[in-house]
């Protein structure tokens, strides 16, 4: 007998790790109403402890654990201690002193089932509550950090995917979005080995602090990722209004309204769930809706909407931040006064939002709404306001950048991104391993074959074939190999670009608004100082010299954006219409105005432009603006080239030419083998070094001097010719002898 009960202690204790997606995706309803029908005790006892396991802290956890207890005095087949120290918990749970004396009966509990071996996800996430009521944030953060030590060295992947659950929600209150995405994939990629219902879940929340991060394109990404599986039907209540509002929001940043409608709408129907969170949901669902409205111009629905949501609030006092997310009533008011025209209202309702979001402690809004009050004052003429909430706006952002070193990817998307790459690369090497031990037999059969070259002639002539064939599929094997890295880390360079173009947005261009500023205040100073005579001597040199010091904050700010631009242009991910164009006149038009361009700036330069175009080319299909960039800036570094080798050799002979050097740019085109065209930009310049040549596509690197180059021509031009239109773009070069670059493009 004893035997049995120990066999059956271990079932239950040990019951997840068997059909672990079907265990923990349980629907808790039916799982209770089944309770009462079973027949025998050790049924009635593991329902029990699987209804415990999926809702360890729910008001019905008190009753069914005192039924477990109860039952296990005849029974005995479980360790009573761990889910008596969770009944401990319980009971000191819902009272409102006794925060503290309940999370340290459920930290015992939590280590009594560590002791017998028992998963408990959901113990460990539900903590978190205790931990926020008594307002213990970096105890919480201690006590995960040291539970995830433990687990991982146990291997247990349930209460590993509830402590990065944990941690993720600590990183994300903090505002630091990179360690909480981090956090969350982890928690994603470990609830995919037992309960998709969790990773559906993980998804959302990864995208929702991608929104809240400004990463719009990836916010959608995670969340319509998780509305298509199958699992996020039994998403329900507050959180199934924040996916659908969230949605919405991101739909109205990216100005596809109807969408955002339609989001709108989805949150509205989804709101119904527990009475006690019937009216927050609706709320948020209200609000929302009404900024959508806004936006399609209906002023008068979206006013409705409003006073409905406003009577919510006031009856029952929403918080600011919520389960269903951000509650915006007041700064949606301040659109729909905006858009009334009643200015007064309007700036009550930003400085009530702004007040709201600073008491909440809520980072995530008040840059925004510090933006609005800025655009504010300055619309209706109130500088000195203006510059008040533009300087609290940039000190703010400033904190958060040193906080942070906020970038708009996750690092872990990289990991990611290299463990993807890593998988892809042991595919190819076995099959490398493959077609080598192939080779060897081909090599043997050879060597067989020359033995009797007489009689099987015919079958040597045939293995030699396939011979070379194999060395062939080895080496493009190994190329391919080559071009997945590349292609894998100028994926992921591509958007990170993006990430921090978007971060220098803002504070450059308050910058360059701030000098434009000053200096019309400077020149008001200066008239003044002419009219009352006291513009001469030492306050009028005062004048000049800030006067020229702000507009070369202007102008260097103008470069700074121009940098910008060409960061966000190399993050695009080329979605123009490609449309026959003549290749062979667009590389023309393009060698003829780099050399004009150069010769403008020099005009000693001069080189000898030679054009070998193949007159059966054709029209190519091509983005002929994208494509005429491209050949643009190959012809520009390759006068470049050409006029730094000339410069040094100037330089090194101390006389005005040589004879043997003569400045030489080669474009020519041809139609190659297959369907495709081939572009070639030659050059007898300076050359580069093969460490050079390993880097030259990659962003921000340049071997020009400081301001004459940005380092993002090449690479923006790699992604033109390989991600716009499915080419190749690679470099030949030999130090001191010269560069060509060649472009393979389809034909059709």
């Amino acid at each position: 007998m004893k035997w049995i009960l120990t066999v059956l202690a271990v079932w239950l204790m040990h019951g997840p790790l068997l059909a672990q997606h079907q265990y923990w995706d349980t629907d808790y309803d039916l799982l209770l109403r089944s309770l009462p029908q079973q027949r025998t005790d050790t049924a009635r006892l593991r329902t029990l402890v699987h209804l415990l396991d999926l809702h360890p802290t729910n008001p019905q956890a008190l009753p069914l654990l005192d039924q477990l207890l109860a039952l296990n005095q005849r029974v005995q087949a479980l360790d009573e201690a761990p889910y008596r120290r969770l009944r401990a918990g319980m009971v000191l749970w819902p009272k409102e002193n006794a925060a503290a004396a309940a999370l340290d009966s459920m930290k015992l509990a939590i280590t009594e089932f560590d002791r017998v071996g028992r998963p408990i996800p959901w113990l460990l996430t539900d903590l978190v509550v205790l931990f926020n009521r008594l307002g213990a944030m970096e105890a919480r953060k201690q006590y995960y950090d040291d539970k995830l030590a433990f687990y991982r060295v146990r291997s247990n992947t349930e209460n590993i995917a509830a402590c990065y659950l944990s941690q993720g929600n600590y990183y994300r209150r903090t505002g630091d979005y990179n360690r909480a995405i981090n956090s969350s994939l982890r928690a994603a990629d470990m609830a995919l080995q037992f309960s998709r219902t969790l990773y559906v879940n993980e998804l959302l929340v990864t995208g929702s602090i991608y929104a809240d991060w400004g990463n719009t394109d990836k916010a959608v990404q995670y969340l319509s990722q998780a509305l298509a599986l199958p699992e996020f039907r039994r998403v329900q209540g507050h959180n199934r209004v924040f996916t659908f509002v969230t949605l919405s929001k991101l739909y109205l940043q990216q100005r596809q309204l109807q969408a955002a409608l339609q989001s709108s709408d989805s949150a509205l129907a989804a709101r119904r769930t527990e009475v006690s969170e019937e009216g927050m949901n609706q709320a948020h669902a209200l609000v929302q809706k009404a900024a959508v409205l806004l936006h399609l111009e209906q002023p008068q629905p979206a006013g409705q909407l409003l006073q409905r949501a406003q009577k919510l609030d006031d009856s029952l006092d929403l918080a600011m931040s919520d389960k269903p997310g951000e509650f915006e009533l007041d700064a949606t008011w301040a659109r729909y006064y905006a858009a009334q025209r009643d200015y007064a209202r309007v700036e009550t309702h930003w400085l009530r939002a702004y007040r709201k979001a600073t008491a909440a402690k809520l980072d995530r809004l008040r840059p925004k709404y510090l933006q609005q009050l800025a655009a504010f004052y300055e619309a209706r003429g109130r500088p000195a306001e203006a510059q008040r909430y533009s300087s609290a706006y940039i000190a703010l952002m400033d904190t958060f950048n040193l906080a942070q070193n906020t970038f708009h990817v996750a690092q872990y998307e990289g990991e990611r991104v290299e463990q993807a790459q890593n998988a892809q690369i042991n595919d190819l090497r076995q099959a490398q391993a493959v077609q080598a031990e192939r080779l060897r037999l081909g090599n043997l059969l050879l060597l067989g074959a020359l033995a009797v070259v007489v009689l099987l002639s015919g079958l040597g002539v045939f293995i030699y074939q396939q011979l070379l064939m194999k060395r062939r599929m080895l080496a493009q094997l190994r190329q391919t190999q080559s071009q997945l890295v590349q292609a894998e880390k100028m994926a992921f360079l591509g958007e990170l670009t993006a990430g921090i173009a978007h971060e220098l947005q803002n504070p450059l261009n308050f910058m360059k608004n701030f000098a434009e500023v000053s200096t019309d205040l400077v020149d008001d100073m200066h008239g003044e100082g002419l009219a009352s005579g006291r513009a001469e001597g030492l306050e009028g040199e005062i004048l000049a010299g800030l006067k020229q010091n702000l507009q070369q904050i202007s102008q260097h700010g103008q470069r700074a954006s121009s940098i910008i631009k060409d960061m966000l242009e190399h993050s695009r991910s080329g979605t123009g219409q490609r449309v026959p164009a003549d290749l062979n006149a667009l590389a023309e038009e393009s060698l003829t105005l780099a050399y004009e361009g150069l010769c403008a700036n020099d005009k000693s330069f001069n080189a000898s432009l030679v054009t070998n175009f193949d007159p059966k080319l054709g029209l190519v299909p091509v983005v002929a603006q994208d494509m005429n960039r491209v050949v643009l800036n190959l012809c520009t570094n390759a006068l470049y080239a050409v006029r730094q080798r000339q410069q040094l050799a100037l330089v090194a002979a101390g006389q005005e030419s040589e004879p043997y050097y003569e400045p030489s740019v080669t474009v020519s085109t041809r139609r190659i083998a297959g369907q495709a065209v081939e572009i070639r930009v030659r050059d007898n310049g300076t050359g580069m070094s093969e460490a050079v040549q390993a880097k030259i596509f990659q962003p921000f690197f340049t071997t020009k001097p400081a301001g004459e180059g940005t380092g993002l021509g090449l690479s923006l031009s790699y992604d033109i010719v390989t991600k716009g239109h499915g080419g190749t773009l690679t470099v030949e070069s030999r130090e001191g002898e010269g560069t060509e670059f060649i472009i393979r493009l389809p034909s059709d």
